[in-house]
């Protein structure tokens, strides 16, 4: 199995309906951070915008958010960002009768929905399994995975969502961190647990006091987190604790050493927090949104608040430097169906789960990706 892109279907521009359709409204925002009434509500899909008789492509877009003309240019900003004078467009309507259009079917489905029971190609009006839930049959899809993570590594931008469960585990923690050391992970987003929790397994051999691998309770044990965040924060920063601790192993250990890019977005119940986590909640979004804009493939696991933040800010398609574009795919895994399938409810049609145990999800990615390779955590 080789993984192969969905090819984009672009919009027929010629067609009647769209070159008679009117040219896209446009009004000033009055004040900043407030957009006019009737202002247009973006999506997670590629949305066209009539200007000057040329129908233009939103090319960083997210969910939520208001589409501005700046120049020839359309950029999305959030409600909070807007400021006075922005040229804003108006319009609820998205099949382009008011110069707007919302393109959701823009990649070719795979025709995997074929019966081979009656062999005509169609699949059946009635048939079981059609959610995603832990009955569900999930080996195509963590085939899949793999060979669109090797794609990816040479061609895209991997962003990993992950919650401190990802490094409770002494062999999911070891996972992870090969995978970041042989180039599977490009940025990662997580919370102030995540670094805490991994940093204390290097530091103590120990998550929230219990040992990664026994799961037996030290004697204290439940100071070795308070103990961690504490030297660090004496230190100066993670990099630094690193370094004077003589830390060779470890999730952070290798976006440090490797120079991948992290996001610790903090929350109201953090512990410390480490230095380097964002307790301002907009600037932790805009950092999020930096990578979510570059991101080609998100992997969401077991956090369901950063997988919905992320899921909220990462659009179904992206512009490629040479301009093509491209579909964006996103995993939410979980071994709670609700957490993992909370994203479709929120609009994010496009996100796939996985309901499994992340630490067994994880270490299987690691195995099957670099069966051969030696360079481990």
């Amino acid at each position: 199995m080789h993984f192969k892109l969905k090819e984009y279907l672009h919009p027929d521009f010629n067609a009647p309906e769209f070159a008679n359709a009117p040219e896209a409204s446009l009004l000033p925002a009055v004040m900043n951070g407030a957009a006019p009434e009737g202002y247009h509500t973006t999506t997670i899909f590629p949305e066209y915008f009539k200007v000057h008789e040329t129908w233009l492509l939103a090319e960083k877009s997210r969910m939520d958010c208001v589409a501005v003309l700046e120049g020839t240019r359309i950029l999305v900003k959030e409600l909070r960002n807007i400021k006075q004078g922005d040229m804003i467009f108006i319009g609820c309507t998205e099949n382009g009768e008011q110069g707007i259009y919302v393109h959701a079917n823009a990649f070719l489905e795979s025709q995997n929905a074929t019966s081979k029971g009656n062999g005509n190609g169609n699949a059946d009006s009635f048939a079981f399994r059609q959610g995603r839930s832990r009955e569900t049959s999930f080996s195509m899809d963590y085939d899949t995975l793999y060979e669109q993570l090797r794609y990816e590594k040479e061609n895209g931008y991997i962003v990993w969502v992950v919650g401190p469960a990802c490094v409770f585990d002494a062999d999911s923690r070891k996972a992870f961190s090969r995978l970041c050391a042989n180039g599977y992970v490009h940025a990662m987003l997580a919370g102030n647990a995540l670094a805490v929790h991994d940093l204390e397994g290097s530091y103590k051999n120990s998550a929230l006091g219990q040992d990664i691998y026994t799961q037996i309770t030290y004697e204290g044990g439940h100071c070795h987190h308070l103990d961690t965040i504490n030297r660090v924060r004496q230190l100066g920063s993670i990099p630094a604790f690193i370094r004077e601790e003589n830390i060779t192993e470890g999730v952070m250990y290798q976006c440090v050493e490797n120079n991948i890019p992290y996001v610790l977005a903090g929350s109201i119940r953090d512990d410390g927090p480490l230095p380097g986590v964002f307790t301002d909640a907009y600037k932790a979004q805009d950092a999020m949104r930096e990578h979510a804009s570059r991101a080609t493939v998100v992997i969401c696991m077991a956090t369901t608040l950063h997988a919905i933040a992320t899921g909220n800010m990462t659009p179904s398609f992206r512009v490629m430097p040479d301009g093509s574009v491209r579909q964006v795919y996103f995993y939410v895994v979980d071994i709670s169906e609700f957490a993992a399938n909370k994203l479709r409810d929120r609009g994010s049609l496009s996100a796939k789960s996985i309901i499994t145990n992340v630490q067994d999800f994880v270490t299987h990615c690691s195995r099957n990706l670099m069966p051969l390779l030696p360079k481990d955590a």
